[in-house]
């Protein structure tokens, strides 16, 4: 980095000190984060819609590549400048370009997901655009840390080669007119492809990341994600308040949906994410893969309360156990990937294992009761009760565990 903090001039990336002490999110990075949550929140909407309108199937599909492409993007420009980040004039202008391509690809969702739900073809060339808009910036970036960083040469060129087939791949995607099925047996390969694209170009040396900032950064992009649960609390809210105005439904609603937002927030800190990762850099691979699910189920919650708020305004076609189900599938998958996580990258903890059993067992449950035609705001508050009780435990008991852990991962 430049050594005068007020001036940005050019500066030689040569690779960050992944030991550096105080190493923080920066300005940047936190604007950047900026146009994800603007595309978590067009592709939970649009979701939503689907959802609501019996379009389970196609929904899904779409949302998933929507987030692959949003959460692949993110995670690539994170780990980058975890390792290289110069914050000189050159580097924030091709982040500039980057944040172009997001917005892009956020106004791109919409025909992709109307297009995939017809079935006739695939209307994704804005936001394939947007995706590669995203991409072909940081083959740039790679191609400088080459030239500048000798002794990580190979890994940086193996990096801005294997990126730049994956995106004259997806201009093809772009350029062919397909039906769904043809198109993602087109995408298949190239989705394989850009996923082993860190692996394959890592295997001889590894880029100078940093745990801690790694992990800081993962941290704040599942808080962006868990902003979509606030959202789906406050339209589930007013769909209850314009409905039949403030009464005891409109109070369980607010609780559930908040507290199920808070809870998941409790819940994926209690991972020690920075020290485990730092302990254990050769599990960063599945670290950072398996965010991708944790990010796409906390996203997918607020998708549920926004169904939850459709079903109130009379607006769904789904039955009460599809609407319910929209909500707890999501925290099951999210319980499943973060305990997981806990077992891999820290210990595997019994307590964590009952719990995550116990949270798919309340889950079930709900959309049982839905089906017997239990009020949905039971079933909310059901979902919410395992989570609840894990916080509990955890401060009970299960911090005890965590640190006797801890204490053997780092050697104390």
């Amino acid at each position: 980095m430049s050594d005068n903090p007020l001036r940005h001039a050019m500066a030689r990336m040569g690779g960050r000190d992944p030991h550096e002490q105080n190493r923080v999110s920066t300005p940047l990075e936190l604007f950047f984060d900026l146009t994800f949550a603007i595309a978590f929140g067009v592709a939970a909407n649009l979701f939503a819609e689907s959802l609501a309108k019996g379009h389970v199937g196609t929904g899904v599909v779409s949302f998933c590549f929507a987030m692959f492409a949003v959460i692949w993007a993110w995670i690539n420009f994170s780990w980058f400048a975890s390792a290289y980040d110069t914050d000189d004039w050159v580097f924030r202008l091709v982040t500039m370009v980057q944040m172009a391509g997001v917005l892009i690809l956020a106004m791109g969702l919409e025909p992709m997901f109307a297009s995939i739900q017809q079935g006739i073809h695939v209307d994704n060339r804005v936001m394939v655009l947007g995706y590669v808009v995203m991409r072909v910036p940081l083959i740039f970036q790679w191609l400088r840390a080459a030239k500048q960083d000798p002794q990580r040469r190979s890994t940086c060129l193996g990096y801005a080669r294997y990126l730049a087939v994956a995106q004259v791949g997806w201009i093809v995607v772009i350029l062919v007119d397909t039906g769904v099925w043809e198109m993602f047996l087109m995408a298949a390969p190239l989705f394989i492809l850009e996923m082993a694209t860190p692996v394959i170009a890592e295997r001889k040396s590894r880029t100078p990341w940093h745990a801690h900032h790694i992990a800081e950064r993962y941290s704040l992009l599942a808080i962006i994600a868990l902003g979509e649960c606030l959202v789906g609390t406050v339209t589930a809210l007013r769909a209850v308040v314009s409905g039949s105005g403030w009464s005891l439904d409109t109070v369980v609603v607010g609780l559930a949906g908040t507290g199920l937002a808070f809870a998941m927030w409790w819940l994926y800190f209690m991972v020690p994410a920075g020290t485990a990762l730092h302990a254990r850099r050769e599990r960063s691979f599945v670290f950072g893969y398996a965010h991708m699910l944790l990010f796409a189920s906390i996203t997918a919650t607020g998708v549920g309360l926004r169904v939850y708020a459709f079903y109130l305004e009379g607006k769904t076609v789904i039955g009460e156990a599809g609407v319910v189900a929209s909500v707890a599938v999501p925290v099951a998958v999210f319980a499943l990937v973060l305990t997981f996580l806990h077992a891999y990258m820290v210990a595997v903890d019994p307590l964590q294992l009952w719990l995550a059993a116990a949270l798919l067992v309340c889950s079930a449950a709900a959309i049982v009761l839905a089906i017997a035609g239990l009020p949905l705001t039971l079933c909310l508050a059901l979902i919410l009760a395992t989570p609840a009780a894990a916080i509990i435990l955890d401060e009970l008991v299960g911090h005890r565990n965590r640190a006797a852990a801890l204490n053997r991962l780092t050697g104390k």
